[in-house]
């Protein structure tokens, strides 16, 4: 068997003396491994950092195989990333959520949100409310949507500044001031897209939202708790950094 796709490393793992089993978010196959022999040599180790953007040809004689990775690069934005601390603290964070996919399964929707998010993780203008987004999307395409459009308890989509944590839906604000201080806040951005100015609270308030979400059914299940990342980029966030 054999394909070719575009994808993004989103990690890398020593095996034996010599290879990688290198994991790709790829656009038609979704998360996929594959073994790369001699990707430990001078030359492959920095094409095969998380946040590049390769072409891949995958071959195996079965399917089910790990099969083998031919690997050309075709973006290299990982060196300039890692001089960031905030872009690679957001990095982290994406790879690790894109690791929570089930492999093999595809995510076109979610592989274009990556591509679009790893290209501005270097400006501190866009990048946090479009980090939160993509935190949604994953809990999103994980089966675990939050809903925003209307309220959980009269079906208005008018007013809506809170979110349940036991629907994870909406709430408006009539409804929810009798139990404001038991639900989270929905920041402005999450209803309505882009803004021209977010303000730090909003974002905290976005990214508090979202990791309340992604511990409770994505990284809990797992015995795990919340990446270090999140909280890092949050916390350099919140001192302007």
């Amino acid at each position: 068997m054999e394909w070719r796709d575009d994808g993004l490393i989103i990690g890398a793992r020593k095996h034996g003396e010599t290879s990688v089993i290198l994991e790709v978010m790829t656009r038609e196959h979704g998360r996929h491994l594959g073994l790369v022999k001699g990707g430990r040599s001078k030359r492959m180790q920095p094409l095969l950092q998380p946040g590049n953007s390769v072409e891949v040809t995958w071959r195996a004689r079965l399917e089910e195989h790990l099969g083998f990775y031919a690997v050309e690069a075709t973006k290299l934005r990982t060196g300039d990333l890692m001089r960031k601390p905030a872009a690679l603290h957001g990095l982290n964070l994406m790879t690790t959520l894109l690791r929570l996919l089930a492999e093999r399964e595809p995510h076109g929707g979610l592989y274009e949100r990556s591509m679009i998010l790893i290209d501005g993780l270097d400006d501190p203008v866009s990048a946090p409310s479009q980090l939160v987004m993509f935190e949604l999307a994953v809990l999103a395409d994980c089966g675990f949507g939050v809903d925003l459009t209307e309220c959980a308890a009269t079906g208005s989509r008018d007013d809506l500044i809170y979110v349940s944590p036991k629907s994870s839906r909406a709430v408006s604000r009539e409804a929810g001031e009798p139990y404001k201080d038991r639900l989270f806040r929905l920041p402005p951005f999450l209803r309505h897209g882009r803004a021209n100015h977010i303000s730090r609270d909003d974002l905290r308030d976005g990214f508090d939202l979202a990791g309340y979400f992604l511990s409770r059914n994505l990284f809990a299940p797992r015995g795990l708790g919340l990446p270090d990342a999140h909280d890092a980029y949050v916390a350099m966030l919140m001192k302007g950094d």
